[in-house]
């Protein structure tokens, strides 16, 4: 065990570097008027890996995350998911291709039910139109009872949440509201999963669950992560490979051990300081302030 009570990480499953990268970002830049949100980012996501993005408050996480997903059109710069230019494609198309996320502020239709929440998510890979929905006869009544067996077989079961799939969003507790977004997101079929701060605001114990979920979509279900994460106890747990922003440029990239001590991400956390004791905070348990 380490120190996220997740088992400890085995051998890539494909992430080796001898499979081409499934996501590269190669010199994306970003601006909001004056304010240059990204400039010349670029790094690549192997496949069958957990990829964490980090960096203070304000680096430029989320607004990557949001040109990646579709919902920011970048300056410059190009991203290829599997090889495939997709900076034209919109969110719900990007989303069939296999590109699915999570969000920081959590997401989900407080009226609706777990269970009618976590159906959404599979709404961009929908054979059926909207007449046939309306009509709710053949196609569209089969298709629907395939797509909730499916879920509550392989999604509901597997995160744990059997229990609360019929009670409505609102009566959930925070920790299960964040597990419930993962559940929808995998709902879509994701090949790559984009979680943004999926531990923000846990407990101890919710965090562990969390990291035990995520080892395990990468495990048995063959999805890619990309994560932004501020616990740097869960990041250097269980990346891979660990990209550092600030200001919005890229200061670092490689595996936990290397980045914990890169001079550079140490200034850009803490500043000047003993850089043993930094280190120690970064590789360990604790939070890095941001």
């Amino acid at each position: 065990m380490d120190g996220t009570g997740a088992p400890p990480r085995g051998t890539l499953p494909s992430g080796d570097g001898s499979a081409p990268p499934i996501l590269s970002v190669r010199d994306l830049s970003l601006r909001f008027g004056g304010l240059r949100a990204l400039t010349d980012v670029s790094f690549d996501v192997a496949p069958g890996t957990i990829t964490a993005i980090i960096g203070p408050n304000g680096a430029g996480k989320t607004s990557l995350f949001n040109c990646i997903s579709g919902f920011y059109r970048p300056a410059a710069g190009t991203i290829l998911f599997e090889g495939e230019d997709i900076g034209r494609l919109s969110p719900p198309e990007r989303a069939k291709a296999g590109l699915a996320r999570t969000f920081q502020n959590i997401a989900l239709f407080r009226g609706m039910s777990v269970l009618d929440n976590i159906k959404l998510g599979r709404h961009a890979h929908m054979r059926t139109g909207l007449l046939d929905a309306l009509l709710w006869f053949g196609r569209a009544r089969r298709e629907e009872r395939e797509i909730r067996a499916e879920i509550e077989e392989r999604v509901i079961d597997f995160l744990e949440i059997n229990h609360i799939r019929h009670r409505p969003v609102a009566a959930l507790a925070y920790g299960l509201r964040k597990r419930l977004e993962l559940a929808r997101a995998l709902a879509m079929k994701p090949r790559i999963l984009l979680l943004d701060e999926p531990v923000a605001g846990m407990n101890r114990e919710e965090t562990e669950d969390m990291a035990r979920f995520i080892l395990d979509v990468r495990e048995e279900w063959g999805v890619t992560i990309l994560m932004v994460e501020h616990d740097m106890g869960l990041v250097m747990d269980i990346s891979d490979h660990v990209v550092v922003l600030n200001f919005g440029q890229v200061i670092a990239a490689g595996r936990p051990a290397e980045v914990s001590a890169h001079p550079e991400v140490i200034r850009a956390y803490l500043g000047s300081g003993d850089a043993g004791a930094i280190r120690t905070r970064i590789g360990g348990r604790a939070e890095v302030p941001a």
